[in-house]
């Protein structure tokens, strides 16, 4: 992701795809993801639904950069099957994303590029049902100031669509809010201008 880029892409829901080759079964499972925990669980599901499975491929994605990432070949040769499922999830652009595919083995051997193709073209045929959301990356800003700024603070907050995620009203007031990444400069400036108003990047 670069500096300019302040969205990213996920999957709405799990979507599933097949992909069948000379007698071989290739059930692609796919999973929005928020960590390798969810990671985790949805793997061992996996493998304990579908034990009698020769494979169990998978690569998944991680962070609005797309920086941690892992793509397992699972006994295959190396590079047939990982790297494909990965290169789709990228092709894509898609993030926060496990995808797997489980293989039943027809008893024909496929090759090395027949294999690529299959992982490939399971993946494809997943993500062709998958929803897909563009999603910001936000920062979040602490507001604190007196109650007689409220109204010029609660109207640029709406103004400027900015999204509030708590608010603390005692002796003095509190808002913590979210904004764009792209647009947080500009918040940050803004507030700072007002007089009798606090603001803290968190």
């Amino acid at each position: 992701m670069d500096l300019f880029t302040d969205t990213y892409r996920i999957i709405e829901s799990p979507v599933e795809g097949l992909f069948k080759d000379r007698g071989s079964k290739f059930i692609a499972k796919i999973h929005p993801v928020e960590n390798e925990h969810d990671i985790k669980e949805i793997l061992e599901n996996l493998r304990s639904e579908y034990y009698d499975a020769r494979h169990h491929c998978y690569a998944y994605i991680l962070g609005p950069d797309k920086s941690n990432w892992r793509a397992n070949d699972d006994g295959e040769p190396s590079g047939s099957a990982g790297k494909p499922i990965h290169g789709q999830l990228l092709s894509n652009d898609l993030t926060n994303i496990l995808a797997v595919v489980i293989r039943y083995f027809g008893g024909t051997k496929l090759g090395i590029p027949g294999l690529i193709n299959a992982y490939r073209e399971a993946v494809k045929d997943a993500l062709s049902q998958a929803v897909i959301l563009e999603k910001t990356v936000n920062e979040t800003f602490l507001l604190e100031f007196d109650y007689p700024v409220m109204d010029l603070v609660m109207r640029t907050i709406k103004e400027k669509n900015y999204t509030i995620v708590a608010t603390k009203f005692e002796i003095n007031c509190q808002i913590r809010f979210e904004v764009r990444k792209a647009e947080a400069t500009q918040a940050l400036d803004y507030f700072q201008g007002i007089y009798g108003v606090e603001i803290v990047r968190e």
